[in-house]
C-alpha cells in the first residue's frame, strides 16, 4: 500500500526548479504526452511492484502498459529513479527489470492465445 501511495505522489509530482536539462525535457514530455493518466492506478501499482519490487502484471495491465507506450513507461520509469526515495536503488538493474516488464507485456500482445 506504501507503494502505491507512493507511486501515486511520483505521478502528480512536477519537475521543481533547479533540475537539469535532461530532466525537464523527460518531465515535458510527460506532461505533453499525458503519460501520467492512461493507466488506472490498480495497473500503475502492478507495473511499479514488477520493476521496483517482484511481481507480475497481468494481461489486463500489460494492454494498459502497451497503450501507455514504451516512451511514456520509460519517462516515468526514469522520472522515478530520480525521486530521493528511489534514488539509493541500482539504476542499471531497475532499467532492466523495467525494459523486461515491457517485452514480457509487448509479448503476451503478440501471442496468439491474446488475441483470442
Amino acid at each position: 500500500m506504501a507503494s502505491l501511495i507512493a507511486y501515486s505522489f511520483l505521478l502528480v509530482l512536477f519537475v521543481t526548479s533547479g533540475v537539469v536539462i535532461a530532466t525537464k525535457k523527460n518531465e515535458e514530455f510527460i506532461i505533453e504526452n499525458n503519460c501520467e493518466f492512461k493507466m488506472d492506478l490498480s495497473c500503475v501499482s502492478e507495473v511499479f511492484d514488477s520493476i521496483f519490487k517482484t511481481g507480475s502484471v497481468t494481461n489486463k495491465c500489460c494492454g494498459e502498459l502497451l497503450v501507455l507506450g514504451k516512451n511514456c513507461h520509460h519517462a516515468l520509469v526514469k522520472r522515478t529513479l530520480e525521486n530521493p526515495i528511489f534514488k539509493s536503488l541500482d539504476r542499471k538493474t531497475i532499467m532492466h527489470k523495467s525494459i523486461t516488464t515491457w517485452s514480457k507485456c509487448h509479448e503476451l500482445s503478440r501471442s496468439p492465445s491474446a488475441s483470442a
